[in-house]
Parts: structure tokens; C-alpha cells; sequence
């Protein structure tokens, strides 16, 4: 085998992932996508908000039940599983994740488009809970937001695969618990709050009280050192120094570390390293319309020349939502 093409967020851009498999050397022979001498790593978040979401699983869990491809967990997974799956009674609610307007917006697409397949979406939610929150192959890392080798470890100890279960979820709903802490860290990264009242509006279609922080700097100083987001921070807040706090929340991965694969974080642009050995692959794909892989070939040292990307057509990516509120 040559190498894996690591593929970004999909979120239901189903027909986009077909011509960037196409566009990678995949050809479909018994309805798998398959490569001579390759295999695809998909990072999460295959789901919610595009228009052709059972496309984008159907391609993605075939592909890893042939052993075609392989995939992590992203928060979207996560999300579904919680909103599907009732709670138990000392959590004082009806569901793990509760079915808030603003939690049903966010699975509103997906429902709708499954919602004449009861059984294909039960027989999805059960294969999501088969999907590993992280990899560590020979030579590289792929988990959907962020590696955090404490939490890593962790996990490992009770759960060498990666993999979680109802019991596992159900914990991990309450915040503060060990099991909250893993998923939230892997799934979501880090997030620091922004001072009382000031909130930004997201050209994601939130308003915003917190920002997303990534984990690659070393001894950061200030916000703007973390600040991982397409959005800007109001005014001069780039220059807020950290408190301890806040630092001491954070993850570090250094540049000695393998090769990391990571979704989740809506880059936009040409897609870029944001270091030496990390590659993001969301570039927002159904909000600013690129669908992004890298062709990793056992490279130590990454290449931004080895990113690949199909343009998303206009009818693939979301519809406009009004603004909201984003916890997440």
C-alpha cells in the first residue's frame, strides 16, 4: 500500500465526496469505492447539514466495512447518538442530549432525510457507536479535534480500541465526569470564554460566546497565540494575555510529535499547514465550498502540496439559518 487520503468533514455533501474519491483514483466496483493501492481515513462528521447525508454514510460505511477505508468520531456522531438515546431518570430529562430548538435544528437535515428509512437510520446510529474517537497508526494520528495524549491515555487503559458505549455516553453527558472530559477534549478541543457580553457573529450562522483554541503553540501568551477560527475576536481581545486558567486547560502537541490528522474547525481558504506536523482538513465544505483531502504517502514532515480538493456546487452546500446561540 502506497499511503491513506485523509479526507475533512463531509457533512452531508455526498456527491462532493464521490468526485473527490473520483478525483483521488477511487473507482466503484461493487458498490465500494476502492484504490489499487491506497485506503481513505475519513475524520468525522460525516453528518447534519448538507443535502445529501445518507449518500455521504452510505459511501463512507461501506468503504470501512470492505476495509477500504477507516474513520474517527466527530462531535456530529456524538451528537446524534445523545439525541437518539433516552436518559436515565436521576439525570432529570428525557433524553442524553436534549431536544432543545436548537438541538433539533442542528439534526433537522439529517432526520429529514432518513426519515423515510427508520431502519437505515437505526442501523447507522448503531454503526457510529462502532467507530473509534481516535487512530495511531504507523506514522501518524487522526482524531477529529484534538489530541490530547493524558485523555488519550486514559481511554486507552479501559478502552484500548477507542471505542465507546451507551454506558460510556450516558457518563459522558454530565459535565465534570472523566468520561465528559475525554470526548468533549477529543471531539471538540478546547474553547475559551469571551468577557461578559461581548459575543461574536459567526459567519457560520451562530453567535458565538466562546472561541475555539488550538493546541500547537508553544507557551502561548496571548488569545490571539490560540484563536483557531475562521472568525476574528472583537476588537483588541487577540491581545488578551492568558490567565493561568486558561493555559493550564490547554493541550500541547509539539513539532517532534508524528503527523495529526484533525477536522472540525471550518477553515476557509486555500488549505495550509497550520504546522510543520498537524493538517486540518475542514475547509467548511458545505458553508464556503471545498471538500479537502491529503495524500499522505508515510511523510514525517508534511506538504501543503499534497492537499487535493473538489469545490462544493452551490446546490450541495446548506441552506441560510437564522442566528443562533452556539455552546458547542
Amino acid at each position: 500500500m502506497e499511503g491513506y487520503d485523509l479526507i475533512g468533514d463531509v457533512h452531508g455533501c455526498g456527491a462532493t465526496l464521490a468526485a473527490l474519491l473520483e478525483r483521488l483514483g477511487y473507482h466503484q466496483r461493487g458498490g465500494v469505492y476502492r484504490h489499487p493501492r491506497r485506503k481513505v481515513i475519513f475524520l468525522g462528521d460525516l453528518i447534519d447539514r448538507g443535502p445529501r447525508i445518507r449518500l455521504a454514510v452510505t459511501i463512507a460505511r461501506r468503504m470501512v466495512e470492505e476495509g477500504e477505508a477507516l474513520i474517527v468520531m466527530g462531535n456530529h456522531e456524538i451528537n446524534a447518538l445523545a439525541y437518539h438515546h433516552r436518559a436515565p431518570a436521576e439525570l432529570g430529562r428525557e433524553w442524553l442530549r436534549e431536544h432543545t430548538p436548537r438541538h433539533n435544528r442542528i439534526v433537522r437535515e439529517t432526520l429529514e432525510q432518513y426519515r423515510d428509512h427508520p431502519q437505515e437510520w437505526d442501523e447507522t446510529l448503531a454503526w457510529f457507536l462502532d467507530i473509534p474517537l481516535f487512530l495511531e497508526l504507523d506514522g501518524l494520528r487522526v482524531v477529529h479535534a484534538c489530541w490530547d495524549q493524558s485523555r488519550i491515555d486514559e481511554l486507552r487503559a479501559s478502552r484500548p480500541d477507542g471505542r465507546i458505549d451507551l454506558d460510556f455516553l450516558t457518563a459522558a453527558v454530565r459535565h465534570g465526569t472523566r468520561e465528559f472530559e475525554i470526548l468533549d477534549r477529543l471531539t471538540r478541543g478546547s474553547h475559551i470564554t469571551l468577557p461578559e457580553g461581548v459575543q461574536i457573529q459567526s459567519g457560520d450562522g451562530f453567535t458565538r460566546r466562546s472561541f475555539r483554541a488550538h493546541f500547537w503553540a508553544h507557551r502561548p501568551r496571548t488569545w490571539g497565540d490560540v484563536v483557531f477560527q475562521p472568525d476574528n475576536l472583537p476588537g483588541d481581545l487577540e491581545l488578551r494575555p492568558l490567565s493561568a486558567a486558561e493555559a493550564e486547560r490547554l493541550t500541547y502537541y509539539g513539532p517532534d510529535e508524528p503527523p495529526l490528522f484533525i477536522g472540525h474547525y471550518w477553515c476557509e481558504g486555500i488549505p495550509a499547514l497550520p504546522a510543520p506536523n498537524i493538517a486540518c482538513l475542514d475547509y467548511s465544505a458545505v458553508k464556503f465550498g471545498r471538500l479537502v483531502a491529503y495524500r499522505w504517502n508515510g511523510e514525517a514532515r508534511l506538504d501543503a502540496d499534497r492537499f487535493v480538493w473538489v469545490r462544493v456546487p452551490r446546490e450541495e452546500q446548506a441552506r441560510p439559518q437564522p442566528w443562533e446561540i452556539d455552546f458547542d
